[in-house]
């Protein structure tokens, strides 16, 4: 019985989300609920180009950082769905790192990245609402990461207001 339940419920959803007919934006505020956790500002400046900028943090228990983040994407979408886009991009990152002494014997605080993005992006037409997913690997120029100088585990899902349509 709960199986029937359950399939049902996710039957009904999965049907209500797909008659949404979702509809582009022009600008979103919100949050990118990952890693870096950020505020998120996305503008398009053109129907399939937009700038995403985002101020995040993360902490740890010996360290933390902050970042400024500034990117270039480019939107595709998917014709199957009303509203689903695809996208890849590129930009760069500032890094503020702070250690606990001892923690980390690091000549520079402060780290350059260089950014590829790679996401999945959906917009619900009948609430001012924006979701996306991405991978963000990173290449840092130089500060903490000197020894591996690659960052492959950021990235978010982030969720937006739209202001403007």
């Amino acid at each position: 019985m709960k199986r029937i339940i359950i399939t049902s419920i996710l039957v009904f959803v999965s049907a209500f989300v797909y008659q949404l007919n979702a509809q582009d934006y022009q600008t979103a505020i919100g949050a990118r609920l990952g890693y870096p956790l950020s505020a998120s500002i996305k503008h398009f400046i053109t129907e399939n180009n937009a700038l995403e900028f985002y101020v995040g943090s993360r902490w740890y228990n010996r360290y933390r950082w902050a970042n400024v983040s500034g990117a270039y994407l480019i939107h595709f979408p998917i014709e199957e769905v009303d509203g689903l886009k695809w996208y890849a991009g590129a930009g760069a990152s500032i890094y503020f790192w702070g250690f606990d002494k001892g923690f980390a014997d690091n000549s520079s605080n402060t780290s350059i990245g260089l950014q590829g993005y790679l996401g999945l992006e959906y917009t619900f037409d009948e609430v001012p609402i924006n979701l996306s997913v991405d991978w963000i690997p990173t290449i840092f120029l130089n500060g903490y990461y000197e020894s591996s100088r690659f960052g492959g585990g950021y990235g978010s899902l982030a969720v937006r207001y739209v202001l403007s349509r």
